[in-house]
């Protein structure tokens, strides 16, 4: 499954029974195992759908080989990225290199990719206040946990000893407000279902070195009692030590890239299946997340990377793209805020490589790729429905492709464009929405050197060759490079 490219790892808990059929049937064979239509039939039998959806590269990047290898490509890039310090006010975080670095991805349709130091296990430390808020959304509801947090950026430090003006923590993801968070819930197995039963484990270490350490979040916990900000009846050391307990569990990238695919993924954790958190939790935990979620660089996180993250000093940063994937990239050096030195670049070049960020309009795009694009008898029918639109003039199906967001430039096999073919029948209306609607490329070449002008031209059809010329005096069109085109189009 993985060398054809679909993403999917034969130790994804769909594929189980696929996978113990497989076992059992080597167990039970002399010599090599043959695989005839029956056992087949038996093998998958129960994946079908799961398997059927793969191998027609029906998931949300189809072209997947193609997508890692970008994302491989921004690594090594990223790896060049020196600077920073490893945090060292909590001993245990002291105790990594500055060098380690990792990114691990996560499809809502659980195809899943890793590069670099990605088994290493790590603190979540600040990366847990986003799965912990939700946690506490999806079993108290928004109206509850918010009678105790709020939910504006402070504009401060994270741990700053500060509230806002109804004497509340500013929101769930500074030190103060997880604080507070931490009073209402218990969660170490929800965190379990959010990455799909992969590694999540709690450092004692860590826990010891926090507690320890921690006077500033002992001031902000007796700061906030003095204000009375904790629930009715809550226990105000109770909370501390369960925040640090939080702030110390252990995931790797791969298992952490899993729970930000639950978040991407609507609540649903995109490897098992399971229904961990509302849609409700979801939604407000990601508008905070994009607002809040980077510590004193969370406006600026926002307006160049336009997506949903959340920093720890332990070098992580958690992304969600949502309805697309969840990415865990991890490494120790920090810039002066608290953050991933490469772990902000990488994020930072995702977007300005692929259309992910939240602005990026998915019709009009023409630097950066679209993953989600589907190829092969897509791309063909595709082809077909435009062309035919074209020959007939027939905008309303024009429009609606348009709105589809189908590239109006696709060609045929004579690499003609719809602009093409609706310049040669002299369809006037139609050449004036793939110019001015569409903004299309007026200049492209069919296999025998001509233009859509030229089309028009041979034709006699004097209103279009109007329409055209003026076109082409205003339009300006930036390439892709060609070796971005060329994987685009495969």
């Amino acid at each position: 499954l993985w060398k054809l490219g679909t993403g999917l790892l034969t130790s994804d808990p769909r594929l189980k029974d696929c996978m113990q059929q497989i076992h059992q049937a080597v167990q039970e064979s002399v010599g090599t195992a043959m695989m005839d239509q029956e056992l087949f039939r038996k093998c998958v039998g129960s994946n079908i759908v799961l398997l059927t959806q793969a191998f027609q590269r029906k998931f949300i990047i189809p072209e997947f080989e193609a997508f890692t290898s970008l994302i491989n490509h921004l690594y090594y890039n990223t790896q060049a990225q020196k600077g920073g310090k490893v945090a060292n006010y909590i001993p245990q975080l002291a105790k990594f290199s500055p060098d380690l670095w990792g990114v691990s991805l996560c499809t809502v349709d659980g195809q899943r990719h890793a590069i670099g130091d990605t088994n290493l296990p790590f603190c979540l430390q600040s990366c847990v206040m986003p799965l912990e808020y939700a946690l506490a959304v999806h079993e108290a509801g928004t109206e509850q946990v918010h009678k105790y947090v709020g939910k504006e950026p402070s504009g401060l430090k994270f741990n700053k000893l500060y509230l806002d003006e109804e004497d509340k923590p500013h929101n769930p993801m500074v030190n103060a407000g997880a604080i507070v968070i931490s009073s209402l819930l218990k969660m170490m197995d929800y965190l379990k279902k959010m990455a799909g039963r992969e590694y999540v484990a709690f450092s004692n270490a860590t826990f010891q070195s926090e507690k320890e350490t921690g006077d500033r979040n002992y001031a902000i916990g007796y700061y906030l009692k003095e204000k009375k900000c904790f629930p009715s009846g809550a226990d105000m050391m109770a909370a501390l030590d369960f925040y640090f307990q939080l702030c110390s569990i252990e995931v790797t990238c791969e298992s952490g890239s899993v729970m930000a695919a639950t978040l991407a993924n609507g609540g649903i954790c995109p490897i098992t299946g399971e229904q961990v958190l509302s849609a409700e939790a979801v939604r407000n935990t990601l508008s905070l997340m994009h607002s809040c979620g980077m510590y004193d660089f969370s406006g600026q996180f926002a307006f160049h990377v336009g997506l949903p993250a959340k920093s720890g000093v332990s070098g992580a940063v958690l992304l969600v793209v949502p309805n697309i994937m969840g990415v865990m990239c991890w490494s120790p050096a920090l810039d002066r805020v608290g953050n991933s030195i490469r772990g902000i670049h990488f994020c930072q070049e995702l977007v300005s490589l692929f259309n992910f960020h939240n602005y990026d309009n998915l019709r009009h795009f023409v630097k950066k790729l679209d993953p989600r694009r589907q190829t092969g008898h897509e791309r063909n029918k595709s082809v077909v429905d435009l062309m035919f639109a074209a020959y007939s003039g027939d905008v309303s199906a024009l429009r609606r492709i348009a709105l589809s967001a189908v590239n109006m430039e696709l060609t045929d096999y004579d690499t003609r464009t719809a602009l093409h073919v609706a310049s040669a029948e002299g369809h006037l209306d139609t050449v004036k929405f793939l110019t001015h609607t569409c903004k299309v490329n007026p200049n492209a070449k069919d296999r025998w050197g001509n233009t859509p002008l030229d089309d028009a031209m041979q034709f006699g059809h004097n209103a279009v060759v109007k329409v055209l010329q003026e076109y082409q005096s205003i339009y300006t069109h930036t390439l892709m490079p060609e070796e971005l085109r060329l994987l685009l189009m495969v």
